[in-house]
């Protein structure tokens, strides 16, 4: 069989696009045929390499390795597999993958998600222009369908977005399967007490998640809607007012905890106050706040929260899941928190015959890392595959001097391509850090450095 670089590389990009697809087992196919097809050089060997990343387990793998070392064998799997991945079919899904518009599908959405100590799949597909739905299955006991959800977009499929259109169609529908199994729509189901099936909907996937204004120059209102309008404008300093009177207030701020005394209740006068030293609502003794930290406005009937990025953050309590990004920070108990990008593996082959130089490393979507006190970085700990736990007692980041921290505190897990933070019903809650501006309601909880704050509105 043929073969030269042009191909190996061909191999690699769609390797990745099957990947991304939800195909690893076609995806190491291709990398260990076109490992073991050509010499067993540098290029070679990154094939192989990457094919035990995907899957280390892999039989056929392991089949390419001795044929490159020479080991003799049974190895007719490994060739009928050359025969399956010849250079034509190889070309062909390169094309393929390559159209900037779909015909056939979107690549659909793969995620394992953990419910009551068992572990469950959620698989999300298109199929396409020429039979226009989407369908999430949820899978249990290693392959029983439990669950699905169809959805037609058939009177979507001649606008011009209709690529953009469908991709946001399937994450939700991702979502909506994942926040229904944590809801407990489906024991019974599980239990083997009711009968599931495929349900034929036709209505907007069911979304619980709260939108934050977690980004700088967002603006975001309480039920999640972006605002339109004019971008926020820009965090100006302004000066506390001489005197509050003749002006009504419209919030007041009653202080839940703090660790440096001052006022039980902050109620400032005028449509707009500045959070920190300089402004209406000081807190005193609060070492972690800035002088200018954020401001509270009253505009138009609502009361948004601008942050002034020069401080360590206000931080808003959520009240459901909430989609986060790489940088974004949170605060469980005493613990700033953030979320981070795994870095790229660098366990390819090195020079020489030497392959690995360290096991294969476990499949991980993201990391949390601990923030401490100036900076500093603390504890690190990645996601075993999709999900992280956090608690005193129980999960993967564990804080058992914490008394704020519950035994079960939030769980983070990569859906859909996104990372998902949810409250598991802690005492204290989890806080999320605002970088923009964004609208608060009655009964919203504020955090500024360890001053907990409750929001009233004044009729």
């Amino acid at each position: 069989m043929s073969n030269g670089y042009g191909t190996r590389a061909a191999a690699s990009r769609v390797a990745k696009g099957l990947v991304d697809r939800g195909q690893p087992a076609e995806a190491v196919a291709v990398l260990a045929v076109w490992a073991v097809n050509g010499a067993n050089d540098a290029d070679g060997q990154g094939l192989l390499a990457e094919a035990l990343r995907i899957d280390p387990a892999s039989r056929l793998a392991q089949l390419a390795f001795e044929r490159m070392e020479g080991v003799a064998g049974d190895h007719a799997v490994l060739d009928e597999a050359m025969v399956q991945w010849s250079a034509d079919e190889v070309a062909r899904l390169d094309r393929e993958l390559a159209r900037p518009a779909f015909v056939r599908a979107q690549v659909g959405f793969n995620n394992n998600v953990k419910y009551k100590n068992q572990t469950f799949h959620i698989q999300t597909e298109d199929s396409g222009l020429d039979k226009p739905h989407v369908i999430t299955h949820l899978f249990a006991d290693g392959g029983r369908v439990i669950k699905g959800h169809r959805r037609s977009y058939a009177e979507h499929v001649h606008q011009e977005d209709v690529a953009q259109y469908v991709r946001q169609l399937m994450k939700a529908q991702q979502f909506e399967m994942a926040l229904s199994l944590r809801e407990g729509t489906f024991d019974e189901i599980i239990q083997g007490r009711a009968v599931g099936g495929l349900e034929v909907l036709d209505t907007p996937p069911r979304v619980d998640l709260q939108k934050l204004a977690t980004q700088k120059k967002s603006r975001v209102r309480a039920d999640g809607d972006r605002a339109r309008g004019d971008a926020p404008a820009p965090a100006k300093v302004v000066e506390a007012p001489a005197s509050g009177q003749g002006q009504r207030a419209y919030f007041r701020l009653i202080v839940l905890r703090s660790l440096g005394g001052g006022p039980a209740v902050y109620e400032p006068r005028g449509p707009e106050a500045i959070i920190g030293r300089a402004g209406a609502i000081t807190l005193p003794g609060e070492s972690f706040c800035h002088a200018r930290e954020a401001a509270v406005r009253y505009r138009d009937g609502r009361l948004w929260l601008q942050d002034f990025e020069a401080g360590n953050g206000v931080f808003l309590r959520i009240r459901a899941p909430v989609e986060l990004g790489p940088g974004d920070e949170f605060i469980v108990g005493d613990q700033l928190l953030r979320i981070d990008r795994n870095p790229p593996p660098k366990d390819q082959p090195g020079p020489g015959p030497t392959y690995y130089y360290s096991s294969p490393k476990w499949i991980s979507s993201f990391r949390v890392v601990q923030v401490f006190e100036g900076g500093a970085l603390g504890a690190c700990v990645l996601a075993r595959g999709t999900t992280l736990q956090i608690g005193s007692t129980y999960g993967d980041f564990v804080f058992p001097s914490d008394a704020l921290v519950s035994e079960q505190h939030c769980l983070i897990e990569e859906q859909a391509g996104s990372v998902l933070l949810t409250d598991l019903g802690s005492r204290t809650g989890v806080f999320v850090r605002i970088k923009g501006e964004q609208e608060l309601v009655g009964g919203d909880e504020l955090l500024v450095g360890r001053t907990r704050l409750s929001l009233e509105l004044v009729a």
